[in-house]
């Protein structure tokens, strides 16, 4: 009697267990959610220690000692941490500000567009309800609640300061002890490797186009006698880590001041500028860079952005692809059961199938094709 092989037999239908794959996400996802204030944070706090981890290997390398490289690279850390949460901070304190000095301004234009409206058909009482938000002293208090939730954001600060002494110290032998791992499980530690290398390429992508890009702006702002070009161009500087929907954040504030100091036709002009700088540079050229760094492709870079955002709140919109390819590592490049999936989720054309493409083109050009050119 012959027997039933049952080699890569399943235990149990492929179909439950996707579901069951499909069960433990959303209860990860649930429970990521619920403590998005801590993971945030901790996960920031560990990107920060990636970006400057090449840093005290090298300072050992030129013969320092081991306490000054780890003194250095938690200052280094602590400088760009909290340089961005002040230039954040003071951005929206030095908006708030110039408000006042617009009221006038805003509410003349609001009567404006509502006579224009009401020229139009509109009834007034539905204009009169829809811009009653747009007046002087509500975009002042939505910006005060903005500015304190800012500011009350510096109460984290200090579990930061704290968890970024303890993971800089760590980071130290991180690398000895990661080599030790790797001699037994070289999967883990290339995925680990892998998603610490793409970190620190993304960051500097992101790092090296938005001075372009912050340049560029506060050039253009200047010339446009838009108030605070420099700030502005800091504001660009940061949002341009939030991917694809960056730009439209750091445009708002100086559309408006466009909008107040020269009316629609520079608020216009404000936005044609920026559209111009900011769409070339982060919609045409930095793409090419971030996927040649990250090898994300575009929909899952989107896709990501909007997740994550809705995971973790506003950090999960600049974290978005350090936290997707964290997930990356973890759940596809450390197991090789399921690295197929990567290639999925590249830019890039593996190679196999470039080598396939130009094997059939090659076959497909005349007397090369069997049984062709004698």
């Amino acid at each position: 009697m012959s027997q039933t092989p049952t080699t890569g037999a399943w235990a149990m239908p492929r179909g439950v267990i996707v579901l069951l794959g499909i069960a433990g996400a959303v209860v990860t996802v649930a429970g990521v959610k619920a403590i998005s204030s801590i993971v945030g944070p901790v996960f920031l706090a560990l990107v920060l220690t990636i970006s400057v981890q090449p840093l005290p290997a090298y300072l050992r390398r030129r013969g320092w000692p081991t306490w000054a490289a780890f003194v250095v690279t938690v200052l280094l850390v602590y400088g760009i941490m909290i340089g961005l949460f002040l230039a954040m901070a003071f951005a929206i304190a030095r908006l708030a500000t110039l408000l006042p000095e617009y009221a006038d301004r805003l509410d003349d234009l609001t009567a404006r567009f509502t006579a224009f409206l009401h020229d139009h058909g509109i009834d007034p009482d539905h204009t009169q309800t829809m811009l009653s938000k747009l007046d002087a002293h509500n975009l002042l208090s939505g910006l005060g609640t903005i500015l304190s939730g800012t500011l009350g954001v510096a109460s984290a600060l200090i579990f930061l300061i704290i968890l970024l002494v303890f993971m800089a110290a760590d980071a130290m032998s991180f690398p000895a002890r990661l080599a030790l791992v790797g001699r037994s499980r070289p999967d883990i530690t290339g995925a680990l490797h892998s998603f610490a290398s793409g970190t620190r390429s993304y960051l500097l992508v992101s790092t090296v186009f938005g001075l372009i890009v912050a340049v560029l702006d506060s050039a253009a702002l200047w010339a446009m006698s838009i108030p605070l070009p420099i700030l502005w161009g800091l504001i660009s500087f940061i949002t341009n880590y939030i991917p694809n929907i960056g730009f439209i954040i750091g445009l708002f504030p100086p559309a408006l001041l466009g909008l107040l100091d020269g009316g629609w036709q520079k608020m216009l002009a404000v936005i044609a500028v920026y559209s111009v700088i900011n769409v070339v540079i982060q919609s045409f050229i930095q793409p090419k860079f971030v996927g040649d760094a990250v090898d994300l492709s575009l929909t899952l870079t989107f896709l990501s952005l909007a997740f994550w955002t809705w995971v973790i709140g506003p950090l999960g919109a600049i974290l978005a692809i350090p936290l997707t390819l964290f997930a990356k590592a973890l759940l596809i490049d450390i197991d090789p059961a399921t690295r197929w999936a990567g290639s999925l989720m590249t830019m890039k054309v593996p190679d196999d199938e470039k080598d396939e493409t130009a094997d059939d083109a090659h076959s497909a050009q005349p007397g090369t094709a069997h049984g062709g050119g004698g």
